[in-house]
């Protein structure tokens, strides 16, 4: 189930689209403002969430360079294996 990083949503409403208990939702939604990730407010009775989507393009930057680097690192210990097999192994 895909949540739109758009507009506001009401957490009680999130959590009736999860197979999951409202507490749990609660939880999660607590990470996810401790991480920087959504903004919680009250509205009335409501709780309202929703992206903080500058610090979500920001991990994801981050993670794009991650996944370059361990590319990198992986394309290289491939260039090492191939190297060995065809100079045999070293003494």
């Amino acid at each position: 189930m895909v949540c739109t990083l758009e507009g506001e949503h009401n957490v009680s409403a999130l959590a009736r689209r999860y197979p999951v208990s409202f507490a749990a939702v609660q939880k999660h939604v607590a990470v996810l403002e401790e991480a920087g990730l959504v903004v919680k407010k009250r509205k009335g009775r409501e709780q309202l969430v929703r992206a903080n989507v500058e610090t979500i393009r920001k991990a994801n930057r981050l993670l794009e360079e991650l996944e370059a680097v361990w590319k990198g690192r992986i394309d290289r210990i491939g260039e090492i294996l191939a190297d060995e097999k065809r100079e045999g192994p070293k003494r």
